[in-house]
């Protein structure tokens, strides 16, 4: 059975919705235990729910080069980029904050495959991606940046763009072939193993169990590790190039902006409003530009 039109319609809408509660549940959760802990403890569950599955599926697991291309990935899109955003707001830098570098990506994976990967971005698609530069700017606008977090909480920051940005391109690149359900279950035992010796060498390891933890993780391992990334890898292979892909990640931090309203009473006023409008119709030129590969293999 062929997906539907609303449900190809609705997915990136879905995606961009789903993966900006990432932040907001390590907001919840990051006051009870240290982030690579919580990390270590969040990709281990996630193997012991993922393993399971592909086995009783009987799911083709990567074989040879695949691995370490899966392995690969993995430390950059799980482990930089996720160990980036726990460990900033760890060191005070908030949830929308958080939120807004690595979701620059698009200027800079556009870049990547403009200049790299030999995928032309036409006028359209890069005037997209500077008004959604913008709207991302007057979302976050009244902020004072310099002044939250330390410098290790922004150096974090950095390193989750790099790790998104890099990792987005390396899996659509070498891991394209590769079952999302197995594939999956060795970036994730790989993230597992760099977040465990990263909390033995760093960390207390000390874990407060509260309700508030304890719904973070379940939220973060189900609907974020599973349900969430399994749709960013369904995006990323069924779009025409990867600009039109990473132009959805303008649109987190507005609507990690907006949770974090309802949520914390962080202050929203009517310029980040117009921002996320902004965002949207930049995405929207970017994907325009860009067109949508079609999938044989939908079903």
């Amino acid at each position: 059975m062929r997906l539907t039109r609303l449900m190809i319609a609705t997915a990136p809408m879905l995606f961009v919705l789903l993966w900006s509660t990432g932040f907001i549940g390590a907001r919840y959760g990051m006051p009870y235990i240290e982030p690579l802990t919580f990390l270590g403890v969040r990709m281990a569950l996630v193997v012991a729910v993922m393993a399971p599955f592909a086995l009783f599926v009987r799911a083709p697991w990567p074989r040879g080069a695949e691995i370490g291309h899966s392995l690969v990935a993995g430390s950059l899109m799980h482990g930089l980029y996720l160990g980036g955003v726990f460990i900033a707001i760890s060191q005070g830098v908030p949830a929308g904050i958080s939120a807004l570098i690595p979701g620059l990506q698009p200027i800079l994976i556009s870049t990547i495959a403009n200049r790299f990967m030999g995928e032309k971005v036409n006028p359209l698609q890069w005037l997209g991606l500077a008004l959604g530069l913008i709207g991302v700017l007057m979302v976050l606008h009244d902020r004072r940046i310099v002044a939250e977090g330390s410098i290790l909480g922004w150096t974090a920051s950095f390193c989750s763009l790099l790790g998104i940005s890099l990792g987005t391109l390396y899996q659509r690149h070498f891991c394209g072939v590769i079952d999302w359900r197995t594939g999956n279950t060795v970036q994730y035992i790989g993230a597992s193993i760099l977040f465990t010796l990263g909390a033995f060498a760093s960390e207390t390891r000390v874990i407060h169990w509260t309700g508030e933890l304890i719904f973070a993780i379940a939220w973060l391992v189900f609907v974020l590790s599973i349900a969430a990334v399994a749709l960013m890898y369904w995006l990323i292979r069924r779009s025409a190039a990867a600009t039109s892909y990473a132009s959805l990640f303008y649109l987190v931090p507005g609507v990690t902006a907006l949770l974090a309203y309802f949520l914390f009473g962080e202050k929203l006023d009517m310029l980040s409003v117009a921002g996320m409008g902004v965002c949207a119709l930049g995405v929207v030129l970017a994907n325009r530009g860009a067109g949508v590969k079609p999938a044989a293999d939908d079903a």
